[in-house]
């Protein structure tokens, strides 16, 4: 909205300093700071009310330190995260932007089911919560309505770099790199030739045409990434800080794409997918940052809230709808590694205890618990310990997954 006033003010009567709106990095900053600002000073008069409200976490007992003094701390506090990320963004995004449109949408969805969810553990008594298959339905919805809007809108577009022999020079002097926009199932891949794949190759068998299928596997590629990094967040979310920590680094380095991935000129220098407007992506991610690391202050050990699914289900879809915005979607293996091995935790203790159990009559277990974090719990580390050093772990993966863009 208030892009909208200074860009009026600057074109109509040459507002004194309106002109800074015009720049995505001030706006990125202002959101960062103005996030950061109402999560970390309003944070605590919602805590006060969720606590008012009796609205406190259920604790199950799984045998694990300090996990019962637990018990009563105020949840849903991902409350805090979707409204400091949202005031920032409606005040200073450009809202008619497809990208921005798009992560409001993932956003409130997602915050919605989170909040089904906690609202049914917590006034229903259930500590089971909302369903799996109606979580998952959810989580699929997203998938088929982000997937067709990044696919079929005309405004979601790449810029393919023109071989050296049909770059022209325009008449100021300048050198065209890029060719004309165009609709495209491509994505970054590190490893493969120019760090690309083009998604509709994998329908190739089909003979002539198959391009225009690409779209099948765009979606379906869309709805698993959203699905599992969703879930992977929400496995996170186990110990004071680990999903918040977590989620801030991987946040500020999609960030860093997105501001590369739309600007034209840094996209050119550093060899990396031109998107237009995905850099208005970036005011967005700022704003996100903020929110969480606000919400980090009241999060850590020991927390006086936790975000609940209403926190750990949107931070997940955000990050695997930023990450498919700006075509970075299959370096989340590497980027979120730690949603990726706290989910692979708990598909390799359930199928192997399944396993054992139908082969010996007994059920053996992989880990001494499920999700990872919890193991090195019952191996008698503390929780601050564990964080701390997953947050390292997530720094180095952070590292080396911006040094992939030039792995070929």
């Amino acid at each position: 909205m208030l892009y909208y006033l200074f860009d009026y003010l600057e074109s109509h009567f040459n507002f004194p300093g309106a002109g800074l709106f015009q720049f995505i990095t001030f706006r990125a900053a202002a959101a960062f700071i103005l996030a950061l600002s109402v999560s970390s000073i309003y944070g605590k008069r919602i805590i006060n009310f969720l606590r008012t409200q009796q609205v406190g976490e259920s604790i199950r007992d799984l045998g694990l330190e300090g996990q019962i003094q637990k018990a009563g701390t105020p949840t849903m506090g991902g409350i805090i995260i979707i409204f400091s990320t949202l005031i920032p963004v409606l005040l200073l995004t450009k809202l008619d932007n497809i990208y921005i449109i798009i992560l409001l949408i993932t956003t409130v969805w997602m915050g919605l089911i989170g909040f089904l969810d906690d609202y049914i553990k917590v006034f229903k008594k259930d500590k089971e919560g909302l369903q799996g298959k109606f979580k998952i339905l959810g989580q699929v919805g997203l998938g088929l309505i982000v997937g067709s809007m990044l696919y079929f809108n005309d405004n979601v577009t790449i810029k393919e770099e023109l071989p050296l022999a049909q770059q022209v020079v325009q008449q100021n002097g300048k050198t065209q790199v890029f060719g004309q926009a165009h609709k495209s199932t491509k994505t970054t891949v590190p490893f493969f030739k120019n760090n690309e794949l083009d998604y509709s190759d994998f329908l190739s068998f089909l003979g002539e045409g198959y391009e225009k299928y690409g779209w099948l596997v765009f979606i379906f590629i869309t709805i698993f990434i959203i699905t599992a990094v969703s879930n992977g967040a929400n496995l996170t979310d186990g110990i004071d800080g680990l999903a918040t920590g977590s989620s801030a680094i991987i946040v500020v380095v999609l960030g860093l794409f997105a501001w590369v991935s739309g600007n034209i000129i840094f996209s050119d220098y550093l060899d990396v997918m031109y998107i237009p407007n995905s850099g208005e992506m970036t005011v967005y991610i700022l704003a996100f940052a903020g929110a969480l690391i606000g919400f980090l202050w009241y999060n850590t050990y020991p927390a006086q809230v936790f975000m609940g699914d209403t926190g750990s289900l949107t931070i997940g879809g955000i990050i695997a709808v930023i990450a498919i915005s700006i075509r970075k979607e299959l370096l989340l293996p590497i980027l979120a590694g730690i949603f990726l091995v706290e989910n692979l935790s708990v598909i390799l203790q359930v199928s192997y205890f399944k396993y054992t159990r139908k082969k010996y009559g007994e059920g053996r277990r992989i880990f001494k618990m499920s999700p990872l974090h919890h193991h090195y719990q019952k191996s008698g580390y503390h929780e601050s310990k564990i964080v701390v050093r997953f947050w390292i772990i997530g720094i180095l993966l952070a590292v080396f997954t911006i040094v992939t863009l030039k792995l070929r």
